[in-house]
């Protein structure tokens, strides 16, 4: 900061006496080096990096004040250069850290009143900044500090080069409020780097260190007449300058928080600070795995996909992209920016309800468990599972039932019956505690759940789950994910032993030929389906409980990709499925990371054997399945799977779909009749219904109108035989049948 200075004769004496002695003896004031000072410079934000050095974004680190990068002396503009020695010390190139002409001008000055401008040099305010004793107080310095300041002065001259002082300077001085440093000054009110400033902002930025707080007029003023003196003879528009002045003073354009992976950024910071780094000592930069041109394609993709559904009640999403041999974190979107309402929450820690994405970590281990195979078959049909709460009855995506269908056609297809009798086979807690190892912190026990979990009742975050598809990607085998490279191993070293696999490496492999097969999910999905693509990849799509998530999660040779879409306020989607909502985004991430590299499917691990099967006839004579070639766990494949002959016959196959037993209907007297009727489904041919030990009607669909009461709904085969029934009760007033109907 500038500095008069106001001597009687006794001070000057007193001060060259000092100085002498200054000289003759070492300095009681210890100086950094150039170096160290540039060394121990800190930003206010931390450069979080992605694995080539690439800035992927800043963040605010210290809310006290705002300081940009170093800036070298050869970055800084000529214009800015000029301007602040013309404001600040005319004479820096000639005097050796005192000018000692403008420091007795100044007390010329002073002695007669007069205004002058101060004697402090650039090297001497740049001791006052580096030595805290000597800072300038509210009040100004003390005779001794301004001594200390001169002698400081002297030294720094006889220790450093003229461009290094300046070079330092720049970054220290405080120019505005919270600004300190060339870098803030410039990206916070001009918008650009130092070596972009112009004469009119260089002139404004000389004036801020002459008086940081100003008032804008007082800084255009003083502004207009660094111009002058820049440019003589040249026609200065002070009125514009104000104006300009005014603007630029009260702008921040330099955000807290800037770039393409801000949740990321957070996330590597606070595992540093968990290590143990505070702010002090963390590092300026942070680099991370993430590579910069995957994050900013798939950051576009998300919003860009995300734009298209707006009409659907969408606003947010999440992305991951793993390693699959290094678990390192190749990409991080936590939200869709600014399309989101909630655009801090990060949506890959976020926990939420996974959907049917968890099916293939209940398949695989119904498979390691060898209560299944690839093409056993499980009955997709009407279920009705006692609880200790009451009836489970799980219902499939579309609402419609495919019979028998094989263990495969069951994963790949989605089909919740089948998913949820798998889970009874297994149990939910032993599900849940397979869960729990794979990386997917269940909050509650597997009873807690119970069968819904086979359909994604628990909560899970988009990276834990990406994690467990990823050990299945590597055969089973469990390792934590990284946003930060690890170390490599010291030579000669010898190398870990990988761990046991987690997972039986032969049901990760049948899962992952299941997810892979095109063929197999057609029942749901279609033949043109956007989860198939060119290169070898595994998929499993999910929505939870009234479209509040939708997932897409699989994997390639290589990578591991996840994708959730939904509402951070868990808000319902209009109309969104596994394929319209987070697929394409999947699919898109997937092209890109394989534009130039191929991904092949992975080789079968010892103990599978695979063989031919064919399966038996359905109620309609033809095959379940067509037959095909099938992986087995050594010792459970047989050629033929199909059903027990009694499961075949009218009798056995026939049975009540719908209602359920124990239903309770309340007839509303204000509803006409006609309105009221329910509806009975069965399976099986030949069938007859009986109410009350009543013929009512023939076929596997009647309606009926209710009538108040308990009544016992019956269903008969062709020889007479009860071969299922429902006990219903119907209350409230009765109504007056409709002509004709039967009750």
């Amino acid at each position: 900061m500038p500095l008069a200075f106001s001597f009687s004769s006794t001070a000057r004496r007193t001060l060259a006496v000092v100085l002498l002695t200054a000289a003759a003896a070492p300095s009681a004031w210890a100086l950094a080096s150039f170096e160290e000072v540039k060394r121990d410079f800190r930003s206010s934000e931390t450069a979080v990096l992605d694995r080539q050095g690439e800035l992927l974004q800043r963040v605010r680190t210290d809310p006290t004040v705002r300081r940009g990068q170093w800036t070298a002396l050869a970055d800084v503009s000529p214009a800015l250069r000029a301007a602040m020695l013309l404001s600040e010390d005319k004479r820096f190139y000639e005097h050796s850290g005192v000018d000692w002409r403008a420091a007795s001008a100044a007390a010329w000055g002073n002695l007669w009143n007069t205004r002058t401008r101060g004697a402090s040099t650039i090297t001497m305010q740049l001791a006052g900044l580096l030595d805290d004793d000597l800072r300038r107080a509210a009040g100004g310095r003390s005779f001794t500090q301004k001594i200390g300041q001169t002698v400081a002065a002297t030294q720094l001259e006889r220790r450093w080069r003229k461009d290094q002082i300046l070079e330092a300077y720049l970054n220290t001085v405080p120019f505005r409020g919270e600004i300190v440093g060339i870098d803030a000054l410039s990206r916070t009110l001009f918008s650009k780097a130092p070596s972009g400033l112009d004469a009119r902002e260089a002139a404004v930025a000389a004036a801020l260190v002459r008086a940081p707080n100003a008032r804008p007029a007082l800084v255009a003023q003083r502004a207009c007449e660094v111009l002058r003196v820049m440019e003589p003879g040249a026609k200065t528009d002070c009125e514009a300058l104000d104006m300009f002045t005014s603007a630029v003073v009260q702008r921040r354009a330099f955000e807290p928080n800037e770039g393409i992976a801000p949740h990321a950024a957070r996330r590597v910071l606070r595992e540093l600070r968990d290590a143990g780094n505070d702010k002090a000592t963390a590092p300026t930069n942070v680099r991370t795995t993430l590579r910069a041109p995957l994050q900013r394609y798939a950051l576009d993709s998300l919003q860009r996909h995300l734009r298209e559904l707006r009409d659907r009640h969408v606003e947010d999403g999440a992305l991951v992209v793993l390693d699959n041999a290094s678990g390192e974190v190749l990409a991080w979107v936590g939200s869709s920016g600014p399309l989101s309402q909630a655009a801090e929450v990060d949506g890959v820690t976020a926990l939420r309800q996974p959907g049917s994405t968890l099916k293939p970590l209940l398949y695989a281990q119904a498979l390691a468990e060898k209560r299944i195979t690839a093409a056993s078959l499980i009955e997709d049909s009407s279920a009705q599972i006692s609880t200790a709460s009451g009836l489970y009855i799980p219902q499939n995506y579309d609402r419609r039932f495919k019979g028998p269908v094989s263990a495969r056609t069951a994963l790949a297809a989605s089909l919740n019956v089948p998913a949820v009798r798998t889970l009874v086979m297994v149990s939910p807690e032993a599900f849940a505690r397979e869960l729990r190892a794979a990386g997917l912190p269940l909050r509650e026990s597997g009873d807690y759940y119970g069968y819904s979990l086979a359909l994604g009742s628990a909560e899970v975050s988009l990276l834990s789950l990406a994690n467990a598809y990823r050990m299945m990607a590597n055969g089973g085998r469990f390792g934590a994910t990284t946003l930060t490279p690890r170390p490599p191993a010291p030579a000669g070293k010898a190398k870990p032993a990988e761990a046991a696999p987690l997972l039986d490496p032969r049901a990760a492999f049948i899962v992952s030929d299941i997810l892979s097969d095109p063929n197999a999910r057609t029942r749901t999905f279609g033949l043109d389906s956007i989860l198939s693509t060119r290169f070898w990849t595994a998929v499993k799509t999910g929505t939870s409980k009234d479209m509040r998530d939708n997932w897409a999660v699989g994997w390639s040779q290589r990578y591991t990709v996840g994708v959730w879409i939904g509402n951070a306020s868990g808000a319902s989607m209009w109309d969104v499925s596994g394929t319209s909502g987070a697929a394409p985004v999947w699919a898109e991430v997937m092209r890109f990371l394989h534009a130039r590299e191929p991904s092949r499917a992975p080789a079968p691990p010892a103990g599978l054997v695979e063989a031919r099967v064919s399966f038996g006839p359905g109620a309609d004579g033809s095959p379940l399945e067509a037959a095909r070639s099938e992986w087995f766990l050594q010792g459970t494949e047989q050629p033929l799977f199909a059903l027990d002959t009694g499961m075949a016959s009218d009798a056995a196959s026939a049975r009540i779909t719908a209602p359920a037993d124990g239903t309770i209907l309340a007839l509303d007297p204000d509803i006409p009749p006609q309105r009221q009727r329910v509806r009975f489904e069965s399976e099986g041919r030949g069938v007859q219904w009986r109410i009350d030990g009543k013929f009512h009607a023939r076929g596997n669909s009647a309606q009926w109108l209710p009538w108040p009461g308990r009544h016992l709904i019956e269903l008969v085969d062709a020889s007479g035989k009860v071969v299922d029934q429902r006990r219903v009760e119907v209350r409230g007033a009765g109504v007056v049948a409709a002509k004709g109907a039967r009750r």
